[in-house]
This record gives structure tokens, C-alpha cells and sequence, in this order.
């Protein structure tokens, strides 16, 4: 089996590619690059030590916790964070640990009415997720890979009106990966909200 690869797209931080503000550990973690705050609530050891939650539908983002870890795939976990800006994790190890790191990021934001992709890779194996900050809450968020059809992707929010939230698609046997990704997100009447295209590198 290949080494596993994570790749950000429409970020920056330890990795760079296009706009907005992402700080990824390669092989490990993706967390947006933002500020921690004081938050009243779980802390991330307690949250992590929770059962897991059931897949989120794939129409809509589901409410999550703080700090709720959510199995995406390719066994990796995704949590949101209640610190900075659209801030959140994507670990394949430690989860409480990776957390704590991404508290300590003070990065910058994704623009408004913007996506943030990511890719991570193991064989012909991919596992696609991001962030969408929109003021309209996502009905939907599509990826697409090259000119092939769009599949739905499973989206994650916090409690309230964040005016973010987080997508995730699981393809095993779609890579690897050598063309362009396109992820749209749509609100409930079929319009386009925000769409983002990255390639391999």
C-alpha cells in the first residue's frame, strides 16, 4: 500500500496553493490556520472519548459538536472547532491531540462566498474535504473530478448560524490523482454558491 498523501487546496499555511487560510501536518491532520479563543464547552479530550456520530446526510450540513469527531473515511476523522475561523481537523491519528494543535493556529479566514479543498491519497484510494464559508447555508456541495459527473458530498456545521461549515467524499478506487478537481456548493434552489477548481501537483 502507497504512503498515504494529504494535499490542500485554496489554503495556506505549511502547505501553500491558493487563497484563504489552512494549515495542514501532512500525513496526519488538516486544521484551518486560526486563532484560539476561550469557549465554554467539551474539552476536546472529552468530546473525543464520545461515541462517534452516524454519517451526516448528504443534503445539508448536519449539526456536530465542538470538537465531535466524525469518522469521513479513509479512517480519518473530521471535528469543527468553536476557536477562530472555519476551523477544523482532519486527523488520521490522534484526534484529541490534533485538535489541541489546531487551537493554537491564528491563521486567516477562507473569503466569503469561497471553498477550500483538500485531498488526501492513499493508492487509487481519495478522500476529499474542506470548508465552505458562505452567508447561505449550503443545500448541497458536489465534487467533481475532471469532466465526470458531480457526487454529493456529506457536509458537517456547528451549532448556530457559523456561517461555515465542512464537506467530505470518500472515493475509494477514484485516483489517483490526475485531473482537475471541481467542488461546488448550491443553495436550495439549484444556485451556485461558491466553486472551487484545483489540480494535482
Amino acid at each position: 500500500m502507497s504512503r498515504r498523501r494529504l494535499a490542500i487546496a485554496g489554503a495556506v499555511a505549511l502547505v501553500l496553493a491558493a487563497g484563504g487560510g489552512t494549515a495542514i501536518a501532512v500525513d496526519r491532520a488538516a486544521s484551518p490556520a486560526a486563532p484560539a479563543t476561550a469557549q465554554n464547552g467539551p474539552s476536546p479530550a472529552a468530546a473525543a472519548a464520545q461515541p462517534r456520530a452516524k454519517s451526516p446526510s448528504a443534503t445539508g450540513p448536519r449539526v456536530v459538536r465542538p470538537y465531535q469527531p466524525v469518522d469521513i473515511g479513509r479512517g480519518a476523522k473530521m471535528g469543527l472547532l468553536p476557536e477562530g475561523r472555519q476551523n477544523y481537523v482532519v486527523s488520521y491519528d490522534d484526534f484529541a491531540a490534533d485538535v489541541e494543535e489546531a487551537r493554537k493556529y491564528p491563521g486567516s479566514s477562507i473569503r466569503p462566498d469561497s471553498l477550500s479543498g483538500g485531498i488526501g491519497t492513499e493508492g487509487d484510494d481519495i478522500l476529499f474535504t474542506g470548508a465552505y464559508r458562505t452567508d447561505t447555508v449550503p443545500a448541497r456541495t458536489t465534487v467533481r473530478i475532471g469532466k465526470g459527473p458531480e457526487t454529493e458530498a456529506a457536509m458537517l456545521r456547528l451549532p448556530g448560524r457559523p456561517g461555515w461549515g465542512t464537506y467530505y467524499l470518500d472515493r475509494p478506487g477514484a485516483g489517483p490523482w490526475r485531473e482537475p478537481v471541481t467542488v461546488t456548493a448550491y443553495d436550495g434552489a439549484g444556485a451556485v454558491l461558491a466553486t472551487l477548481t484545483f489540480g494535482p501537483k
